[in-house]
């Protein structure tokens, strides 16, 4: 890990989490957060970074790693911000939950030389809390860290291969995926999860309120079909904004999906829905 300094951009969850990730696998360089003074308080006590700077432009300099770690939306005004400014001997890479937009927005800013400049990625951990206090150095690990490289990006480049490197130390395994594909995948597996269990929660405040016998009766089931209604708006906003059509892709299905279950209650077909629902266990 030859990086001689790392700013992160957004030191929440993911962002103090990757702080604390790379100092426990023997990074000894410099990390500067970037985030509100507040937040760079808690995440200098937290031992996620070594300073603060408020103004990204100015958090970046110096830096031969920068790794955006906001929400989507931020993330896409970030690369308009600080990409002239940052050494076009350094890396830039971030961590958002879709890519399409994102990637279209740094060929905007970088044009020919986005295959040498910045580095899509998305790893695929997370909690369903926000902010640093939430951070965990073992985060990342044997979690999987996709990549969505442009055509022609080669990983082959020394900047490119010492980041890789950099994701093996923390424990993560790197895939590499389409960007198309990956917003597709991660709307069904990700993003309509979220959906589900926020529709679910919402649906049994209108009906139940706040009857204190619900969450006893619920139990276990309950618990875990709920747990990331809890996740913050403020991410879960940019992700629709941006994946808008993939999510009411999956939602579409599932909305048929339920209704076969639903006009089938009483039928055979039911018993068919538990059967290829048991296969994904399965696999």
């Amino acid at each position: 890990m030859s990086f001689h300094q790392i700013t992160i951009v957004g030191t929440g969850l993911i962002g103090g989490s990757l702080g604390l990730a790379v100092r426990k696998a023997g990074y000894t360089g410099q990390i500067i957060g970037c985030d509100r003074e507040h937040v760079l308080k808690q995440a200098r006590d937290f031992g996620a970074i070594d300073h603060g700077v408020v103004k990204p432009e100015e958090a970046v300099r110096g830096s031969d790693l920068v790794v955006l770690a906001t929400p989507v939306g931020n993330i896409i005004d970030l690369l308009e911000r600080i990409g002239p400014l940052v050494s076009p001997a350094a890396l830039i890479t971030d961590v958002g939950s879709t890519k399409a937009e994102i990637m279209t927005r740094a060929r905007d800013v970088f044009g020919q030389d986005v295959a040498k400049r910045f580095l899509p990625g998305h790893p695929m951990a997370g909690k369903e809390y926000a902010g640093v206090e939430y951070a965990d150095a073992n985060l990342f690990r044997e979690a999987v860290w996709l990549l969505t490289p442009y055509p022609g990006q080669s990983f082959n480049q020394p900047l490119f291969a010492r980041y890789l490197r950099l994701l093996e130390k923390i424990g993560s395994r790197t895939l590499t995926i389409d960007p198309a594909e990956h917003d597709r995948i991660c709307a069904l597996l990700s993003h309509l999860p979220q959906m589900i269990s926020t529709a679910f929660a919402s649906t049994l405040v209108d009906e139940l309120g706040d009857d204190p016998q619900a969450s006893a009766i619920g139990g276990r089931a309950l618990r875990e079909m709920t747990r990331i209604a809890g996740s913050p708006y403020s991410m879960w906003r940019d992700i629709a904004l941006t994946n808008t059509k993939n999510i009411q892709d999956a939602l579409l299905k599932l909305e048929q999906k339920l209704a076969h279950i639903r006009e089938n209650l009483r039928t055979r077909e039911l018993e068919e829905e538990f059967q290829k629902a048991h296969k994904l266990k399965k696999n």
